[in-house]
């Protein structure tokens, strides 16, 4: 299989390692150093592409992608608010998107469990819902993806929670989110209940990034021929 690359940062290393340790091909490799590569005909060389960059590029590296009639397998974080545009984009020319907003199956697992606990804690209003997560320095976007993931399956399934918010003044409707950037930290996430007599809560802790690139190689196995809109529980669960 021929896979392309958008991206070269520590997570595209961890990428290209995996594909190539898995027997595929690196057909391109697109980072800041050689943006006026990424073309039509480039795009067309691959069988799927990973694009693993920034917010602020995100949504054209997809949309090109998308244009060039390839699947493209994304885990950026931070563009979200454009993800209905790219949505019809890719409805309308019949194309491929995988987004996750984390490709770790420890961290799908957990999502799982999130949503079940979520659930019970419904009828427990007495209990305030804060959400942790800390990653390294580099990381632009606060709340990450993954804590945003988890925020809007506990506002799915808790009816007494209508959103979330970065104030950290507890509101018992509210999810009190708190952002932390320190050292190398991969990717920690913690869901806490919180009363006056006791605590929940539920952690997921990465070590390495390998489990990301992993899951996101296996994302473009998954994708070659495929058409339409896909996410880890697809994945998951096919």
């Amino acid at each position: 299989m021929k896979i392309g690359l958008i991206g070269h940062g520590h997570m595209g290393k961890e990428v290209e390692s995996i594909v190539l340790a898995n027997a595929h091909h690196i057909s391109f490799i697109i980072d800041e150093n050689n943006l006026a590569d990424l073309t039509s005909s480039i795009l067309r060389k691959s069988d799927v592409v990973i694009e693993f960059t920034r917010p602020e590029s995100a949504f054209q590296n997809i949309k090109d992608c998308l244009e060039a009639g390839v699947p493209v397998v994304s885990g950026t974080t931070g563009w979200m608010e454009r993800f209905d545009e790219i949505k019809a984009l890719c409805l309308q020319l019949n194309g491929g998107l995988f987004y996750a907003s984390n490709f770790s199956i420890g961290v799908n697992l957990f999502f799982e469990l999130n949503s079940y606990l979520a659930k019970l804690m419904s009828a427990y209003p007495d209990y305030s819902v804060r959400l942790e997560e800390i990653h390294h320095t580099r990381k632009k976007d606060a709340p990450s993806g993954t804590a945003l993931t988890l925020a809007g399956q506990i506002i799915t399934e808790n009816e007494n929670i209508t959103g979330w918010t970065q104030d950290m003044v507890s509101n018992k409707d509210q999810i009190t989110v708190n952002s932390v950037r320190e050292g190398n930290v991969t990717g920690t996430h913690s869901v806490l209940y919180i009363s006056d007599e006791d605590k929940i809560s539920i952690r997921h802790e990465a070590f390495t990034r390998r489990s990301f690139a992993k899951g996101a190689v296996a994302a473009a196995e998954f994708m070659v021929k495929r058409q339409g809109i896909y996410t880890m529980k697809d994945l998951i669960n096919r």
